[in-house]
C-alpha cells in the first residue's frame, strides 16, 4: 500500500508515494536516483547512509519513509551549490580523507552536523562525532585532519 507524503530534499519540494515498508534510503535511491547516500550494513552500525534529517544526523537504512512526512533532508548531493563544493568536500579532497570513498557521504553529513553545533571542535569532538561512521580503508586520522581544517578555516 503506498502512503502519499510531502518533504524537502536537498532544498527542492517534493510529493511522493512511497510504499509503507520502504525507508528513507529505499526512497533516496530507487525513487530519486540520489545514489550518493550509500546502503551498507543495512542495521544502522556503519554510518554509510546517514543523512540530516531536519538538520540531524540519521540512518536512514532504518528511517520509514512514511515517517519523513513533512522533513527537510540534506543528502550529499546537496552540500554542493551554484558556488561548488562545500568546504568540508574541498577539505576532504585536500587532505586525502576520500580513499574508497564508502564512507565519505556518511562523513561528510556528520561532520556538518558537527561544525553546525560546534564550530571549534577538539580531536576528541571529531572523533566522538565520526564514531558511528565506519572507514573501511581507516583513513580517520585524515578525515579528522579534513574536518578540523575546515572549522580552523571558518
Amino acid at each position: 500500500m503506498k502512503k502519499k507524503i510531502q518533504l524537502s530534499i536537498n532544498r527542492q519540494n517534493y510529493v511522493l508515494e512511497v510504499e509503507a515498508h520502504w525507508t528513507v534510503l529505499d526512497m533516496l535511491r530507487n525513487e530519486l536516483g540520489l545514489l550518493g547516500t550509500k546502503r551498507g550494513c543495512e542495521k544502522g552500525d556503519c554510518g554509510a547512509c546517514t543523512v540530516l534529517m531536519n538538520g540531524r544526523p540519521i540512518n536512514s537504512c532504518l528511517y520509514l519513509a512514511v515517517r519523513a512526512n513533512g522533513t527537510e533532508i540534506l543528502t550529499v548531493e546537496g552540500l554542493e551549490t551554484d558556488e561548488g563544493l562545500h568546504p568540508l568536500q574541498k577539505a576532504f579532497l585536500e587532505k586525502g580523507a576520500v580513499q574508497c570513498g564508502f564512507c565519505t557521504p556518511g562523513m561528510l553529513l556528520t561532520a556538518v552536523n558537527l561544525l553546525d553545533k560546534n564550530p571549534s571542535p577538539t580531536e576528541e569532538d571529531i572523533r566522538r562525532a565520526i564514531s558511528g561512521n565506519l572507514c573501511r580503508c581507516t583513513g580517520y586520522q585524515h578525515i579528522v585532519d579534513a574536518i578540523r581544517f575546515t572549522a580552523e578555516k571558518s
